[in-house]
């Protein structure tokens, strides 16, 4: 543990610039270039949105966790190769690190992890990426581990009337699926701990009241995924930290219910989605379910990780929560009884990770520029608290997303936002359109956002237009256009791609002949799909995409191992279907340029998947790339590995649609690149 140089950053988000921002020059370049505005074809337009400034300075920041008047925080560190470690804010808003990155704080429960630390007095409890034990950080003392190895915990609580916290653990000790379970661990002792509630194939979200007298949670089983239906429970915990009568609230319909809290008068709430939006309900004194929000929108998102607090408690009489809907998120304050609330904030693309602390709301949000940071709720408004150091963007390189639906596929609708080229120094020939990047999430239950990204303005920026696309099956539309993906997957999303694509070229916002489409993990896979079925997209870049779904099914980890089921159908009653629908099984269709990026060390899409597909297009004689990184696992970690990745797409594409992009950008290992055109 290393205590390291103390900044203060400080300030309203609608007045101060944070000390740890650069400011842009009153002077911008693009004031100086208004004059001398280039005439180039799109996709080489030249611009500072460098790969490095979009990569090499990167951090983002975590859980929020609160003891006494401190808060801590999870950071990542591009100079710690990507590796995270934990800070803390004071209250004078002054930030110091109590655990160094190169420590690798992170957990690998259920895969994807979340949640990884929790914080007692000025001691952390943090799980390390490399061995996943559970280690005791104090200061001026050394680490100790207290888990077992193989087993890895994450999303903890404590219990203040004893030397416990309650984990969730995954126990991989054992030979075939992974045992998950609720245990209690001694502060002070390692050892296996005390086992509270095993006997589901999933556990998450422990919640424990301030008396330390009840313990909530969450469990669900196979074949559901935590965003189908779950379970809450509760039980009863004595002086010692004994459990009993572990019993099962009566609710008022099936659905997800997530995220458990207890409020400060010990009231019970959760999150649940029986009327199709996931709304906030708390459980009575005489043990009714009472529905607080009646919102059409949601209120949190799909559990992929631990940890997530999409609510918090301001006191008893006013809980701040974030509500996406229409394609927006705004910021909400709602007193619970009498169910008037407000709005407080509408200029954020992002919120997350609300959290209560000396009575007080902090969150983790970001914008739709650069500004993102730790924030906190002021009264009818918020401030900012605490931001990493930013590199500075000129305002007039960054492309507005414009909210965008549009008719699909049986006549349903669907999503997205759409990025116009943008460049004060350059503009295309009157007659000519833009390339169009179509980018799939993964999940494929996630959803596109508006919050800035440096990896879409480093497109746009460069004269391609962007879409970012929220098919059937995203979250933020309720829980029937979540599941309308359900036994469609392969098909209604790769149709809402197709039909984004035509309705963007009918509004001449793209090039017809210039349109590519890239994805990762789910995403990745819709890319090889649209690919192999349809002739819209004449070029893809798949990142750890799925080619032959039988096999994913066969090889994944627990956590999506029956997700397939949903997806596609139950298997092996339906192995035709997984066959069908599977790209590697119908590349007679697939002859347009492909780019393929995989991890070697992904247990969740395993690097078979990349290189079947990848071997068989080459034997086939098209134009394929394929460039895998050691070290790296399901998405990204290492700075230099996703700036390679960036601009090797970018010469991908400028060797597909024959322009020249600017920069020194790496060769590309294209095989059978002789029967491109240009």
């Amino acid at each position: 543990m290393t205590i390291g140089a103390v900044v203060r950053f400080v300030g309203l988000t609608t007045v101060v610039l944070l000390s740890g921002c650069s400011k842009v020059p009153e002077q911008t370049k693009a004031d100086e270039a208004k004059t001398t505005v280039k005439v180039a074809q799109y996709g080489s337009w030249q611009s500072p949105l460098t790969a490095s400034a979009v990569y090499g300075a990167h951090t983002s920041i975590g859980e929020l966790q609160s003891s006494g008047e401190m808060l801590y925080f999870i950071q990542s560190e591009p100079a710690a190769q990507g590796q995270s470690g934990i800070k803390r804010l004071d209250r004078n808003d002054t930030v110091a690190d109590v655990v160094d990155a190169e420590f690798g704080v992170g957990s690998r429960v259920h895969e994807y992890g979340g949640a990884p630390f929790l914080a007692i007095g000025s001691s952390v409890f943090a799980t390390k990426r490399a061995d996943q034990r559970f280690y005791r950080i104090a200061p001026n003392q050394p680490q100790v581990a207290l888990t077992p190895v193989g087993t890895r915990q994450a999303d903890c609580v404590f219990f203040s009337k004893g030397s416990r916290i309650i984990c969730v653990r995954e126990d991989h000790r054992a030979e075939g699926e992974a045992k998950a379970s609720l245990v209690a661990i001694n502060l002070n002792q390692p050892g296996e701990g005390d086992v509270y509630a095993d006997g589901h194939d999933f556990f998450s979200s422990p919640a424990i009241n301030q008396a330390n007298t009840q313990l909530a949670w969450i469990t669900w089983d196979h074949p559901n995924m935590p965003w189908d239906n779950t379970q809450l429970w509760l039980g009863d915990l004595d002086k010692k930290g004994a459990i009993a009568n572990i019993r099962q609230p009566q609710m008022p319909g099936s659905g997800a219910i997530m995220q458990p809290q207890f409020s400060p008068d010990g009231t019970l709430y959760f999150i649940a989605d029986f009327d199709n939006w996931w709304n906030l309900y708390r459980i009575k004194a005489d043990g009714k379910v009472e529905q607080v929000t009646h919102l059409h929108g949601e209120i949190g998102g799909p559990a992929w990780v631990l940890g997530l607090h999409a609510y918090a408690f301001e006191n008893d009489h006013s809980i701040i929560f974030n509500l996406h809907h229409e394609g927006r998120l705004d910021l909400m304050r709602i007193d619970p009884d009498s169910g008037v609330s407000e709005a407080l904030a509408t200029d954020f693309a992002s919120v997350n990770q609300l959290i209560s602390h000396q009575g007080r709301v902090y969150f983790v949000g970001a914008k739709e520029t650069p500004e993102r940071g730790i924030y906190r709720v002021a009264g009818r408004g918020t401030e900012l608290v605490y931001t990493p150091e930013i590199a500075p963007v000129d305002p007039a390189y960054i492309a507005k997303p414009q909210s965008i639906s549009f008719t699909t596929a049986g006549r349903k609708t669907a999503y997205g936002l759409y990025y116009p080229p943008t460049n004060p120094q350059f503009r295309a020939k009157a007659d000519s359109l833009p390339p169009l990047l179509m980018m799939l999430h993964g999940g494929p239950t996630a959803e596109a956002s508006s919050a800035y990204s440096g990896a879409i303005q480093f497109w746009t920026s460069r004269g391609f237009a962007v879409f970012n696309l929220n098919y059937r099956g995203s979250t933020g539309y309720g829980r029937e256009f979540r599941r309308s993906l359900y036994g469609e997957w392969g098909i209604a999303d790769v149709e809402d791609a197709v039909h984004a694509a035509e309705y963007l070229v009918a509004q001449k916002l793209a090039d017809p002949q210039q349109l590519a489409i890239r994805g990762g993990s789910a995403g990745g896979f819709s890319v090889l799909a649209s690919l192999a079925f349809h002739d819209t997209f004449k070029a893809g870049t798949s990142y750890y995409g799925i080619s032959d779904i039988e096999v994913l099914a066969k090889e994944t980890h627990k956590f999506e191992s029956r997700y397939l089921d949903q997806l596609i159908g139950p298997y092996p009653e339906q192995q035709q279907t997984y066959h069908d629908r599977s790209p590697l099984y119908h590349l007679d269709g697939l002859n347009e340029p492909l780019l393929l990026f995989q991890g070697l060390d992904d247990k969740v899409v395993p690097p078979n998947q990349s290189e079947m597909i990848y071997n068989a297009l080459v034997e086939k004689g098209v134009p394929t790339a394929f460039i895998p990184f050691e070290g790296e696992g399901h998405g990204f970690r290492k700075p230099q590995n996703n700036e390679l990745a960036l601009e090797t797409e970018l010469a991908f594409y400028g060797k597909v649609f024959g322009f020249t992009p600017a920069g020194d950008l790496p060769p590309v290992p294209l095989k059978n690149a002789a029967v491109l055109p240009h």
